[in-house]
């Protein structure tokens, strides 16, 4: 799914059309905008270090380094990638299910704008977003509010007259949240409900456990800002 969304980032109107059918319109303005509005929740929810899954043209890792908040943005679209070192802010070019740096180690995860979906399986999303902070870290996940509990399948992202190949995707709502977390390691805690819905997860493993089968890297915790590494 790497070009999967590269016309919706390059800011063409866009919708995501579901294998059952369902339908739901991307909201292009906001990725490609400054952080506004609902964002502010996360943002604020962001104390120290964070890794933004998922982060698309990068507006919330512009809004959280302006906030002196050591950011990382991590994308597997060569799109997301670029929009982000126009930007100026710190990105990686990568699959969030392959190896990122400093794993164990970051204060917060984001999952915004939908990305609970990523790869289909948002069990083993949050399981993996859960091995990336460090215990008593927090993920922070946005909830779809239209969907009544967990779909998975596959999608399609239409722009204009183009529908692009289908592609692993998921959506869960807040009925959903209860056992993801818990299966993840996860305890909810802080909750917004607006248009948008949000949640605050709290890594519960020990120290002993986050060690197992992670490989830190040595250095700084984020790459330079705007220099876009190999892809994965």
């Amino acid at each position: 799914m790497t070009t999967s969304f590269a016309r919706a980032l390059a800011g063409h109107d866009a919708e995501l059309v579901r294998s059952d059918g369902g339908t739901a319109r991307l909201d292009v303005d906001r990725w490609r905008g400054a952080a506004a509005g609902e964002d502010a929740w996360l943002i604020e929810r962001c104390r120290g270090s964070t890794i933004d899954l998922g982060c698309g043209p990068g507006r919330l890792v512009e809004a959280l380094v302006a906030r002196g908040i050591e950011t990382l943005g991590v994308d597997v679209s060569p799109e997301a990638v670029a929009q982000c070192a126009g930007r100026g802010v710190p990105v990686l070019h990568a699959d969030v299910f392959g190896e990122l740096p400093r794993e164990g180690l970051w204060s917060h995860a984001l999952l915004a704008d939908g990305n609970l979906g990523i790869g289909g399986d948002p069990a083993a999303l949050l399981h993996r977003a859960a091995r990336i902070v460090e215990p008593g870290g927090t993920v922070i996940v946005e909830l779809d509010p239209a969907e009544p509990g967990l779909w998975r399948g596959e999608a399609r992202v239409r722009s204009r007259d183009d529908l692009t190949p289908p592609f692993p995707w998921a959506c869960a709502g807040p009925a959903a949240l209860p056992e993801l977390a818990a299966g993840a390691g996860l305890r909810a805690g802080a909750h917004y409900r607006g248009v948008r819905q949000f949640v605050e997860l709290t890594v519960l493993r020990s120290h002993a456990d986050a060690g197992r089968g992670c490989r830190h890297r040595r250095g700084p915790l984020v790459p330079e800002r705007g220099a876009p590494r190999g892809t994965r």
